[in-house]
This record gives structure tokens, C-alpha cells and sequence, in this order.
């Protein structure tokens, strides 16, 4: 792609196209192999986003609508509606905060939580073999690249 635009525009640098569409490609892929591990418990990414960010929580291992939508970086809409499945699913709770009386929390089940355990353990594993081509050296240096990166381009929380 970038010899074909490179001849056809030779008045422009087309070198950054190695980056990005290496990313986007590669974005694409690990999105396909890290869904493999959710569907295999019955979850989307998203679920699994919720369940794992009430997990990290800590014991009671819940939180407010709001907060989980800032944790997994979606609309307090798109929220509601994984709140919704998952619920209707056994895996979270609603209930008023105890802390707030006005205030709702979403807390893991038990079933919620022995099932994102055991899906974060498989999750791990999957994302330890899609890193074994690299180099535990290259995997710090990529991590640090890629973390400088976002922190100019990503807006601030």
C-alpha cells in the first residue's frame, strides 16, 4: 500500500501509514483472539469489561452505574444495557447504596464472580501466548512507547 501510494504521491510522506495501519490491523486481530476467551463464557467484551472492573473493585465488589461507565470508557446508555444482560443473567446485583440511600451500586453475584475469575485466569493465559513473539525487552519497551503515545493523544479522565 505504501510503495502503491508512494508512487502515485510522491509529494506526500506516506511513511506514517507503516504505524497506523500495522496498529489497526493488529488491533483488529487481538480484538478477535481476546473475544474467543469471553464467548467461551458466554460474554461480550463489554460484559466482560463490567465484571472485570467490579471484580478489581475489591470486596463487596461493586460500583455506581456512573463510575463503571467511566471504568470501561462507555455511555452511562451502553452501560444500562450491559448492566441489563448481565443482571438478567445472574451475574450482578442492583441495589441501593448503602453509603447513599439515593444512590444505586451494581455489586457482582457469586455466580458473577466465579465466573470472571475463571474467565480473567483463561483471559491472562491468552494474553501471555498472544505476547510470546516478543521479547520480555520488547514487550517493557513496547508498553512504554505505546504509554507515551496515549498520553498524547488520549484526552485526560
Amino acid at each position: 500500500m505504501q510503495a502503491e501510494w508512494a508512487r502515485e504521491r510522491p509529494d506526500l510522506d506516506v511513511s506514517p501509514q507503516g504505524v497506523i495501519g500495522r496498529l489497526h490491523r493488529l488491533g483488529l486481530l487481538l480484538t478477535d483472539r481476546l473475544c474467543l476467551v469471553y464467548r467461551r463464557y458466554g460474554l461480550s467484551e463489554g460484559e466482560f469489561d463490567v465484571l472485570a472492573a467490579l471484580r478489581r473493585a475489591g470486596a463487596p465488589y461493586e460500583r455506581a452505574p456512573g463510575e463503571l461507565a467511566v471504568h470501561t470508557m462507555v455511555t452511562t446508555g451502553a452501560m444500562t444495557k450491559r448492566i441489563d444482560r448481565l443482571e438478567r443473567d445472574g451475574l450482578v446485583a442492583r441495589r441501593r447504596s448503602a453509603a447513599d440511600g439515593r444512590g444505586r451500586v451494581v455489586a457482582l453475584t457469586a455466580a458473577g464472580r466465579e465466573l470472571i475469575d475463571r474467565a480473567f485466569a483463561e483471559h491472562m493465559e491468552n494474553e501471555r501466548s498472544l505476547l510470546e513473539g516478543l521479547a520480555p525487552q520488547q514487550a517493557a519497551e513496547l508498553e512504554a512507547l505505546l504509554t507515551a503515545w496515549l498520553a498524547r493523544i488520549e484526552p485526560p479522565p
